[in-house]
């Protein structure tokens, strides 16, 4: 299934911080771990993670670093900050109030007669 853009787009700052919150992590990492753990829901491209991480950096919620890996190619690590620690939780609270109150208007209207 398809997913809408909107809602995929509405949660990616959150599924980003919760894996650096796991690890530090390169962007393709960032894009393979996403599509493997949603079993190919989010699959996300270069050209729409980068721009993210960008903010994420510039407002102050992760830091990068490059590193060399075993192949010798250098790569670039995204870290979170304590900030991105706490924008976490706040994305984090925010997305279990809006689930729930989907979850609730979703199965309160399979409850009702139509």
């Amino acid at each position: 299934m398809k997913m809408d853009k909107g809602l995929v787009g509405g949660s990616t700052v959150l599924l980003v911080l919760t894996l650096l919150a796991e690890k530090d992590c390169y962007g393709y990492e960032i894009i393979k771990t996403l599509e493997e753990r949603s079993d190919a829901t989010f699959q996300f491209k270069e050209g729409s993670l980068y721009p993210v991480l960008h903010k994420l950096e510039n407002d102050g919620l992760v830091t990068a670093y490059r590193q060399k890996a075993e192949s010798g190619k250098e790569r670039k690590y995204y870290h979170i900050t304590p900030a991105g620690l706490e924008a976490l939780a706040d994305e984090t609270e925010q997305w279990n109030v809006f689930s729930n109150a989907v979850n609730k208007v979703i199965l309160g209207s399979k409850l009702s007669p139509v």
